[in-house]
């Protein structure tokens, strides 16, 4: 349960850069990176959906933080959870004028 938490604050904190002005994918993903590291989860995968870069004022930009079970397991995964993966989502709008 804390790993789920940590990918839903590490994905509201990729969102909350994705939506600002001159934000890019690069961007987002060092944020993401920068925050599960520090909480010592590793292997996490960013996805950001669109681009920053390309988003318009108002467009959703919705970024994924997945992590695989096995990678953030202190036990050796029970077979019933072969390959499962924790995932956390945000979706926020773009800021700025236009």
């Amino acid at each position: 349960l804390m790993v789920q938490q940590v990918l839903t604050n590490a994905s509201r904190v990729g969102a909350r850069a994705a939506v600002t002005l001159n934000a890019t994918q690069q961007d987002v993903i060092d944020v993401v990176e920068s925050y599960t590291s520090n909480v010592s989860v590793s292997g996490a995968q960013v996805t950001v959906s669109p681009d920053p870069a390309a988003a318009e004022s108002g467009d959703q930009v919705t970024v994924t933080v997945t992590v695989p079970f096995n990678n953030v397991s202190w036990l050796q995964s029970p077979w019933y959870l072969g390959g499962a993966s924790l995932t956390g989502s945000s979706i926020m709008r773009k800021e700025g004028f236009e």
